[in-house]
């Protein structure tokens, strides 16, 4: 894998992480509570919503799952 993203990858990225955090606010949840909830840390979750971590699918499903959504919603106009 390269070490740096092309730009359209990262702009990708950011798009998830926009829409976690919209979902996650719409839903009157702190990144605490999110965190706590599916087992991550609080940490993880920002840097989630930032687009500043790479994550695993298996984060995004646990996310999702925490959300009540499903994970195609997660990457909707992607």
């Amino acid at each position: 894998m390269p070490t740096e993203l092309p730009a359209w990858a990262l702009a990708q990225r950011r798009s998830v992480g926009e829409r976690v955090r919209e979902l996650r606010v719409e839903r009157q949840l702190t990144q605490e509570q999110l965190g706590h909830a599916t087992g991550l840390d609080r940490k993880t979750v920002n840097r989630v919503e930032q687009a500043t971590y790479g994550s695993s699918i298996d984060v995004y499903l646990l996310i999702a799952r925490e959300l009540d959504c499903s994970p195609e919603e997660l990457f909707r106009g992607l």
